[in-house]
C-alpha cells in the first residue's frame, strides 16, 4: 500500500480546505440581514444572539439523540460503555445548557428602548416558532403535540420533524429502559420511582444508573433556568406586551415555568 497517496500535509501549502471553507463562513456570515431601515444598531446583535441558540439547539439535539440511542442499546458486549458514553454527552450537555442561560446577559445589554427601535418589523416571528427548540422538548420527554396545533405556520418538513420527534423513544424512554435491562420493575409509575428509590440507596451497585439520573435532573434543571431566565429579560424588555408571534408575551411564558421534563426524578426526592 502506498502510504503517501494518504498523506495529508498540514498547513497553507496544500490549499485543499482553509479555515473559512471549511466552517462555510461566506454562507455564514451572510446570515444577518437586518429588517430595520434605517438600520437599527442593535438589531446585529439581536439575529447573532438568536442564530447562536439554533445552532447551539442543533448541536444539544445531535447529543441528545446520541444519549437516547446509546441508552436503548441492547448489545451485551458493550457493557458499561454505552451508559459511561450518554453520562459523558450529557455533561456536555450541561456545559451547552450553562452557555444559552449565559447569552441572555449579552441580549440584556440591550436597552427596551433599542430593541423598540426594530422589533416591530419582526412580527409576526416569534422566539415561540423555534422548531429546534420543540424538538429538544420532545426528545427531552416533554411531549406536546397540542404544540402542532398552536403553531400554523410550520412547513411541511418542521412538521415532519416534530411529528417524528413526538413518535419516537425520548431520553425517559431511554433510562426507563436501561432501569429495565438491570431487571428493576418498570411496570408503572409507581414502579419506576420505587426502582430508581432502590439504585438511590445502593449506589454501589448501581452508581450508573443513579448517575444517569442525576444527570438527566441536572439537564431538566438547565433547561428550567434558562426559561426562567428568559422570562425575565422579556420583562426587562417588553413588560406586558403581547409577544411578537401573537402570544401573551411574558405571561406565556411563565406558564411554561413548571414544566419538568422529568416529574418522577424531582418528586423522587421527596421520597428518599
Amino acid at each position: 500500500m502506498n502510504t503517501s497517496e494518504n498523506f495529508v500535509s498540514f498547513g497553507e501549502d496544500g490549499g485543499l480546505l482553509t479555515y473559512g471553507s471549511y466552517l462555510r463562513l461566506d454562507q455564514l456570515l451572510d446570515c444577518q440581514h437586518l429588517e430595520s431601515d434605517p438600520p437599527a444598531h442593535d438589531e446585529l446583535l439581536f439575529i447573532t444572539i438568536h442564530q447562536a441558540y439554533e445552532l447551539w439547539f442543533k448541536q444539544l439535539l445531535h447529543e441528545a439523540s446520541a444519549v437516547r440511542d446509546a441508552l436503548l442499546a441492547t448489545d451485551a458486549a458493550s457493557g458499561g460503555r454505552d451508559l459511561w458514553f450518554a453520562r459523558h454527552l450529557l455533561s456536555r450537555m450541561h456545559v451547552i445548557e450553562r452557555i444559552l442561560v449565559g447569552q441572555v446577559d449579552i441580549l440584556e445589554t440591550m436597552t427596551p428602548q433599542d430593541f423598540l427601535e426594530f422589533r416591530q418589523r419582526l412580527a409576526p416571528a416569534s422566539g415561540f416558532q423555534s422548531v429546534q427548540f420543540r424538538e429538544l422538548e420532545f426528545l427531552s420527554g416533554a411531549k406536546d403535540p397540542r404544540y402542532l396545533d398552536r403553531f400554523k405556520g410550520l412547513s411541511d418538513a418542521e412538521a415532519a420533524r416534530l411529528d417524528r420527534r413526538l413518535a419516537e423513544p425520548s431520553l425517559w424512554d431511554g433510562f426507563v429502559h436501561v432501569l429495565s435491562e438491570a431487571g428493576l420493575d418498570t411496570s408503572s409509575d409507581e414502579a419506576i420511582t420505587a426502582s430508581v428509590r432502590t439504585t438511590a440507596h445502593d449506589r454501589s451497585s448501581y452508581a450508573d444508573i443513579w448517575g444517569l439520573a442525576e444527570a438527566l435532573i441536572q439537564h431538566d434543571e438547565l433547561a428550567a433556568a434558562w426559561r426562567a431566565r428568559h422570562v425575565v429579560m422579556v420583562e426587562r424588555m417588553i413588560g406586558a406586551k403581547t409577544g411578537t408571534g401573537g402570544s401573551t408575551g411574558a405571561e406565556y411564558l411563565r406558564s411554561r415555568l413548571p414544566l419538568k421534563y422529568y416529574p418522577l426524578l424531582w418528586e423522587l426526592r421527596s421520597a428518599l
